[in-house]
């Protein structure tokens, strides 16, 4: 049976992806802080992302690691919550790293949390992994620290993939259940401008994305986990109205989702920046999308 170790998958992502790797017959274990953790199915070990410990044992010989660790940005990007999210992202990978070296068997593959907001803002131009341009904002500037921990990290025996990840449609979790929530409410209108791009994935193809990387041992690097069909803000919520049977959706400009942020402690760039990203070398490589526009992927969740 076939090992995996996921860091900090206790999370929607985590939960995801460990059903999906359980249901492929794959030994599953889910490094975690949280004590209460039980299941027949998928293994817990405790550690506290910051230490080494006998955590490290489940590294050895196992088919592929998966670091999914970071403090969510769904903040007010306050001092501490900068720092926050920045050193939850650099010091578990640092500390993975020192893992995996260590091991008389390290993991073939080790596969790193990133994320497609790495790119700068754009409305038109597409951002592929061999064109794309990397931004200077803050949650940009932390996606480069937090690639560069992991590329410098001294692993030469196992395989490294940094997954610049957009925004991923679950049915349970993700950013999909609060924006039909909105929908559904009355507020399923654009917002901003509705200029902006959304890139996203279904749950199923973020899950069978990162499975094909696993097996296909010529893909390494920065690989960008997105559908490759980008939408429009606009078109995006007129869809999702259409898939809800809603006949009316009220925008919400730019000033009006300032102050709805600064009330519920998060911050506009998360609906506001226009995420333009192509998954190039996955579609070069021969992936197929289980749902690669948002007319399938809404039909099904």
């Amino acid at each position: 049976m076939k090992k995996i170790v996921i860091a900090g998958g206790s999370g929607f992502l985590g939960q995801v992806l460990s059903d999906y790797f359980v249901n492929q017959n794959y030994q599953v274990t889910i490094l975690t802080r949280n004590k209460t953790l039980k299941s027949n199915t998928i293994n817990y070990c405790l550690w506290d992302a910051t230490t080494l410990g006998d955590w490290t044992t489940t590294l050895e010989n196992c088919d592929a690691l998966i670091n999914l660790c970071g403090k969510s940005v769904d903040c007010r990007y306050t001092d501490k919550n900068k720092e926050l999210i920045l050193q939850s992202r650099i010091q578990p990978t640092t500390l993975l790293g020192e893992a995996v070296r260590a091991c008389k068997v390290p993991p073939k593959i080790w596969l790193n949390s990133s994320t497609a907001t790495i790119y700068q803002h754009s409305e038109q131009m597409p951002m592929t992994e061999s064109k794309g341009v990397l931004g200077a904002t803050f949650s940009e500037n932390v996606a480069k620290q937090w690639e560069n921990s992991f590329f410098n990290c001294g692993t030469p025996q196992t395989r490294k993939v940094a997954l610049r990840t957009s925004i991923v449609f679950g049915k349970t979790g993700g950013a999909f259940v609060p924006i039909k929530k909105l929908a559904q409410i009355g507020l399923g209108g654009k917002q901003g401008s509705g200029k902006q791009m959304i890139s996203w994935i279904h749950e199923l193809d973020f899950c069978r994305s990162i499975d094909y990387i696993i097996n296909h041992n010529s893909l390494k690097g920065a690989i960008n986990i997105v559908a490759p069909q980008v939408i429009k803000n606009t078109d995006f919520m007129r869809q999702l109205r259409n898939s809800l049977n809603l006949p009316f959706g009220m925008a919400l400009p730019k000033t009006v989702l300032e102050l709805g942020a600064r009330l519920i402690n998060t911050e506009t760039e998360l609906i506001l920046k226009s995420r333009f990203v192509y998954p190039e070398i996955l579609l070069n490589h021969g992936f197929k999308f289980e749902y690669p526009d948002v007319a399938s992927a809404l039909e099904n969740l």
